[in-house]
């Protein structure tokens, strides 16, 4: 993926703005994100990602859209999201990658495979994460394995799991083995997802669904869902039963 497509650091301040002039019409660039679990540098698991990446950004620019790329790499998050499962709330940087995500338009998520299952690290991003925090936002679900035996494992884990959090993976997944990298039918996968992708953004069906539904689904109270509604700072702490319930008298 080029310099222009994407930063390898996961600091929400270095996305990086793609072509933003392509249509002045676009109010905004196309705000996608990554989400890669794998810990090796390099990772095929994050190159996989990458490539992705950079054919959704060029289906866009094609269709005169304009986009921005950010990364949530998860390895350096490991820790932050282990103390999260423990006590319950996330900390700084895991936070920011939660908003990070709230605020994507388009996800692909990237997970390498283990002895017949999608990483640890990256279900357990996901069991941190509010359970409305990814409503109807297009998802590309791609993974790497060793070997071709792991290739059912995109759509037999990943693709119920994102069922699950209720987003909208895309028809094609996307799987590669040492041997596909050397294939040509890998970058027509890739290039078939990421059209995919590209008309669920362009036909707005994310937004319309969240827009016209998003009262019908529930919530989590506080949570970081870009739409939710109520958060801690609009609970009446004042009223009679709020006051026993802190331990307070009427």
């Amino acid at each position: 993926m080029n310099a222009n497509a994407a930063q390898r650091d996961e600091s929400p301040e270095q996305d990086a703005a793609v072509n933003p002039a392509v249509n002045p019409a676009v109010s905004s660039a196309v705000n996608i994100v990554v989400v890669s679990a794998g810990v090796s540098d390099p990772s095929s698991t994050r190159l996989l990602a990458d490539r992705t990446a950079q054919k959704v950004v060029d289906l866009l620019q094609a269709s005169g859209m304009s986009a921005t790329v950010g990364v949530i790499e998860l390895g350096p998050l490991a820790v932050d999201i282990a103390q999260a499962i423990v006590t319950g709330f996330p900390g700084e940087r895991l936070q920011a990658a939660f908003e990070r995500l709230a605020a994507a338009d388009a996800v692909i998520a990237s997970t390498p495979v283990y002895k017949a299952g999608i990483s640890g690290l990256f279900k357990s991003f996901a069991d941190v994460l509010d359970n409305d925090l990814l409503i109807a936002k297009p998802v590309i679900l791609a993974a790497t394995a060793g070997t071709a035996r792991h290739a059912m494992v995109v759509d037999e884990q990943l693709r119920p799991l994102f069922a699950f959090l209720r987003a909208l993976p895309v028809p094609t997944s996307l799987f590669a083995a040492p041997e596909d990298w050397g294939d040509r039918s890998l970058g027509g996968r890739i290039e078939r997802a990421a059209t995919e992708l590209v008309l669920l953004l362009r036909a707005g069906v994310g937004r319309s669904i969240a827009d016209n539904a998003w009262a019908g689904y529930q919530h989590q109270f506080g949570g970081n869902a870009t739409r939710a509604e109520r958060s801690v700072t609009d609970v009446d702490f004042s009223t009679d039963l709020m006051r026993l319930a802190t331990g307070g008298r009427r």
